[in-house]
């Protein structure tokens, strides 16, 4: 299918083959970050050593920042494009997209640079212990030298799917998780470099997505661009950018900072506990990866409606992605519900850090259903370009609700209340999103109708 037929399907494809050609091709995509974060514990965990296990969990608040960083100018720039391919200004959008991707590299060469400089502090930061402290540092140095790749493989496969390339978006994020999965056992466990071949692989990974992404724009068959010639940053289109997509990265920022302090508080209990929560966190990832993969595929297709002011497809294009997201994310808790333990034991060893992984894990799960209306109504909040709401919504779930929440639960309840802070969050963060869908869509309804 050419560029142009891509966007047809957008204005008048049917609506249930139009939603199911972009979302599942970004839930295969996001389901592969899953399998390969999952590859990263799965073959450290047979190193049988579950301190390794621990501090893989203590570097993912650092991972997710630098993927945060990725949203700002991805999510920013495929809401941004998709809403000018609506109104039919394709040069805007290709200036757009020239700005995301070199902003992308602007900024994940001053991340890398500054965390190497201040390793050690970080580390302390995070949440590091004696312990587990060499396993930490030895991952965290591999990984930021290919921050900016992460940062890029983050940008170019959200902005991608802003011209309807969505099987495009997915193969780079294939290539580069089907590399680190391969490599995982090559690395960690054939050639015995543990963590470090955990990590080394990480970097490969990225830089061959990345490596897929320009040569795609290089081919010259996308709509869009990625030459320098095309860098501006007036216009409006850094502020455009912007207001959305740190919105968005926002959730990604404050999960990181809520995993900090949810380990602080969770080391007091031992690493065991630490090893657990990260475990449980992956069983709860299957469901809410996929699910945020079926929002980011939905995003540009909404984001093309409000952009063309075709309103009544925009309505039928949410319906059906509600009642999808809703029925996925339930099937998809089921079966980790039901295969938990036999999920959690093929990460964890120690008989402890298995109990702690198992109980944990299922009290994720009372929750993880709502996960797929969740992550669709955030993502058509950004597709309509409602920045203050966006920035309502992510500053709440990571930041507003959990971190205050946690400590309350924890004061008062313990380590149980610290688990159990998540589920209560996730049913708050979902009506505060369905309460600021329903304010700005009525507000956008009458500016409609005033204009008719």
């Amino acid at each position: 299918m050419n560029k142009h037929n891509q966007m047809d399907v957008f204005h008048s494809g049917k609506v249930s083959t139009a939603v199911l050609k972009n979302a599942i091709p970004a839930m295969m995509a996001m389901l592969m970050v899953l399998i390969y974060n999952v590859a990263d514990t799965f073959f450290i965990g047979q190193t049988r050593d579950d301190l390794q296990v621990a501090a893989v969990s203590i570097c993912m608040p650092v991972f997710l920042l630098f993927m945060a960083m990725g949203t700002v100018f991805g999510v920013g720039g495929v809401s941004v494009i998709s809403r000018a391919m609506g109104e039919g200004r394709m040069e805007y959008a290709r200036k757009v997209s020239s700005f995301c991707m070199w902003s992308s590299v602007c900024v994940g060469v001053v991340m890398s640079g500054l965390f190497w400089i201040f390793m050690d502090q970080i580390l302390m930061i995070i949440g590091t212990t004696k312990d587990v402290w060499d396993y930490v540092k030895s991952y965290m140095m591999i990984v930021t030298v290919g921050g900016t790749f992460l940062l890029l493989s983050t940008c170019f496969s959200n902005v991608i799917r802003a011209e309807g390339q969505a099987n495009t978006a997915m193969m780079g994020m294939m290539l580069g998780n089907l590399a680190n999965v391969v490599l995982d056992p090559i690395l960690i466990l054939w050639l015995g470099w543990e963590i470090k071949g955990a990590a080394i692989a990480t970097v490969i990974g990225n830089v061959l997505a990345v490596a897929y992404y320009l040569l795609y724009f290089w081919k010259g068959t996308s709509i869009l661009s990625v030459s320098i010639r095309d860098f501006v940053v007036k216009n409006g289109i850094c502020k455009n950018v912007l207001i959305i997509g740190i919105p968005a990265a926002l959730d990604g920022l404050l999960m990181s900072a809520s995993h900090i302090l949810l380990n602080s508080r969770m080391i007091l209990y031992g690493g065991m506990a630490v090893a657990g929560a990260g475990v449980a966190e992956k069983v709860t990832m299957m469901t809410g990866m996929v699910c945020m993969g079926l929002g980011q595929g939905v995003q540009p297709i909404l984001g093309y409606c409000v952009g063309a002011r075709s309103w009544e497809r925009f309505k039928n294009v949410l319906s059906f992605s509600v009642f999808f997201a809703l029925s996925l994310s339930t099937v998809l808790t089921g079966i980790c519900y039901f295969f938990a333990a036999e999920i959690v034991q093929s990460f964890l060893t120690d008989a402890v850090a298995f109990e702690f992984g198992l109980r944990f894990a299922r009290i994720f799960m009372t929750t993880s259903f709502l996960f797929g209306i969740y992550f669709v109504l955030v993502n058509t909040l950004q597709a309509m370009g409602a920045a203050t709401e966006s920035l309502i919504v992510n500053l709440s779930r990571q930041g507003l609700l959990f971190i205050p929440l946690m400590f309350i639960m924890g004061s008062e309840f313990g380590m149980n209340g610290l688990i159990w802070t998540q589920p209560i969050v996730d049913v708050l963060s979902l009506l505060l999103a369905i309460a600021l869908f329903i304010s700005i869509y009525r507000k956008m309804s009458a500016e409609l109708l005033s204009a008719i």
